[in-house]
């Protein structure tokens, strides 16, 4: 399963600036397209991890907690 978000890369005069229209707070920079690219991969886990840990602090003992599958078509 494949989750697919939306790159959004803007050229500026030091490189290039990179966000995901679906994630608040994945955003990034590089010199290079390429380097943008891939500091963005890095910004979207880093944003997921740090949600889930959030998350997990919030956590009562009479929470629920169980797998979710998405399926993207």
């Amino acid at each position: 399963m494949d989750i697919h978000f939306t790159a959004i890369f803007r050229k500026v005069q030091e490189g290039y600036i990179a966000f995901v229209e679906e994630l608040p707070g994945a955003n990034t920079q590089g010199r290079t397209l390429a380097e943008a690219r891939a500091n963005l991969k890095e910004a979207i886990r880093l944003v997921l991890e740090a949600n889930k840990m959030l998350a997990e602090e919030q956590l009562d003992e009479q929470d629920i907690r169980e797998p979710l599958l998405l399926s993207v078509a």
